[in-house]
């Protein structure tokens, strides 16, 4: 890959020096003499860095290089697309449902016997939520069943897509005005969509989670509220 690509002297140094399973690196004074490129602006390049979970900076242990993780890169960009009004939540959940209907035979395919008993518990927990008194609204069950049936796909892009998805989703508070019926119904699916993965009846659960899709927008509120959040 051409490297001269990537306008960061910093950045450049981490991959040239660098793998993520060995990811410790000089101060930044031996950078910049080795670079010949000014402190300040190796700081300034790695605060960047910082805030795209590229390298971490911790006491004692100095500068190092992080795995790569899609998310943090992407979650700032759509966060101020739809605070600006520049993008709305409905265009990032197409991009959300694209992927999910894409790769589901990939995905599912690949989940362990762990994995499908985990769903299970995950969608039992949502239930005795729902049921309890007073009612507790499972959304991080939610984001957690849906997180973990693409949790064995090798590809960073996609998982750092979803991830994002469901940080601008809690952010958004979208369903906070949901009513108890959207919310049996939506487990309802969960619970169908996860007994199919169980079975192996893959196609069938693919069916079950685009027909799911559709319960958010027929939410009157949730409509509403979305173009409110649109014109904040």
């Amino acid at each position: 890959m051409r490297l001269d690509k990537l306008d960061s002297d910093f950045l450049r140094y981490v991959l040239s020096h660098t793998t993520a399973e060995n990811g410790r690196l000089p101060t930044l004074s031996e950078m910049s003499q080795e670079l010949g490129v000014s402190i300040g602006k190796l700081r300034e390049q790695l605060e960047v860095a910082r805030s795209m979970g590229l390298v971490s900076v911790r006491p004692r242990l100095g500068i190092q290089r992080e795995p790569f993780n899609f998310a943090p890169l992407v979650l700032q960009g759509v966060l101020f697309a739809l605070g600006s009004g520049e993008a709305t939540f409905q265009q990032i959940s197409e991009v959300r449902r694209a992927l999910e209907v894409s790769f589901w035979h990939t995905a599912v395919t690949q989940l362990t016997p762990a994995d499908k008993e985990e769903l299970r518990e995950i969608v039992a927990l949502a239930w005795q939520k729902l049921r309890s008194h007073p009612i507790h609204v499972p959304n991080g069950e939610h984001r957690q069943l849906h997180l973990k049936i693409f949790c064995r796909l090798q590809n960073p892009f996609v998982q750092g897509l979803l991830t994002a998805y469901w940080d601008a989703y809690e952010a958004s508070e979208l369903t906070r005005f949901a009513t108890y019926q959207y919310w049996t119904d939506v487990w309802s699916y969960h619970e169908r969509i996860v007994e199919a993965v169980c079975q192996q009846q893959y196609e069938h659960g693919r069916e079950l989670l685009v027909q799911h899709f559709n319960l958010l927008a027929n939410v009157p509120e949730l409509s509403v509220l979305e173009g409110d959040l649109n014109h904040e």
